[in-house]
């Protein structure tokens, strides 16, 4: 039982900061459509950015507002270069985002070098408190906290605010919201922009556990978040955060029952979930 708690916490962790990856690539390719192979290099950004503000400051706030503000910019570098060209283009939405990844990488590597970099938990999250032979670390429980905050702040957003209803009327019929005077494209720039600061809040969020930041992390993370959506269903926010619990479970409890299979359980769950629900688990579009 002991064993089982603690599996499952881990589990939960690791799928909240895989959820606050995929949170954006749920809006900017779940959401809107565009194919974003770079979104992975986004979230590189965000964990290099953090890391290195962290290893200066020593504010873990500050990592956090640093990472997320590097996403901003690099997103919005990116979509008004080159994804605003190419919306509803899925041929040219892969070809640009490979080549706009493949840049990003390098860049990375060219400012922060092409070493992995070491990194450790803030001294206010560090540790664990053990209630028998439970061990529940801080970190875990803090990553836990702030993926189930955004998540429920995104949904709102979506849900219940004119902007949200602006992003989802605009998916749906672009001709009918520009025809009532709203710049369609203007509210798309911004949810694109909005999802990179998410994918970089992810990387900030990743470095500590992991304990590192390197630059293979980021196509690594972005095809967890592929599956993640995947499996949630497109255009549903709330059914990736679904998937991100249900990838984060079982590659805890399968590292655990059968370590060799750790790699290729997330490939075979989405692989049955496609099988049984073509949409994913919420369908297209459904919240």
């Amino acid at each position: 039982m002991d064993v089982f708690v603690n599996l499952t916490l881990s589990g939960l962790s690791t799928g909240m900061m895989i959820f606050l990856v995929a949170s954006g690539l749920s809006l900017i390719f779940g959401l809107m459509g565009v194919l974003n192979f770079a979104h992975g290099s986004l979230f590189m950004w965000g964990a290099y950015t953090g890391v290195w503000v962290f290893a200066r400051t020593h504010s873990f706030t500050l990592a956090l507002l640093a990472g997320m503000a590097a996403g901003v910019i690099v997103g919005w570098v990116v979509e008004r270069l080159t994804i605003r060209r190419i919306y509803g283009n899925v041929v040219a939405q892969i070809l640009i985002t490979t080549g706009v990844m493949l840049v990003l990488n390098e860049l990375v590597s060219a400012i922060f070098g092409p070493n992995i970099i070491a990194t450790t938990v803030p001294p206010l999250l560090a540790g664990s408190w053990a209630f028998g032979n439970i061990v529940v670390v801080k970190y875990r429980v803090f990553t836990i906290v702030i993926g189930l905050l955004v998540a429920l702040a995104v949904h709102f957003m979506l849900t219940r605010t004119r902007v949200g209803i602006i992003v989802r009327a605009g998916v749906e019929n672009q001709e009918m919201v520009q025809t009532m005077g709203i710049n369609i494209r203007q509210v798309f720039s911004l949810v694109f922009v909005f999802g990179s600061a998410l994918a970089a809040l992810g990387g900030v969020m990743m470095a500590p556990a992991i304990g590192a930041v390197n630059l293979g992390m980021g196509i690594e993370n972005q095809m967890l978040a592929f599956i993640v959506v995947v499996i949630g269903g497109m255009g549903s926010f709330l059914g990736s955060a679904l998937g991100s619990i249900i990838v984060g479970l079982a590659g805890a409890y399968t590292a655990w029952l059968f370590p060799e299979a750790s790699l290729a359980v997330n490939v075979v769950l989405m692989a049955v979930v496609l099988l049984l629900k073509p949409n994913g688990l919420f369908g297209m579009g459904g919240e």
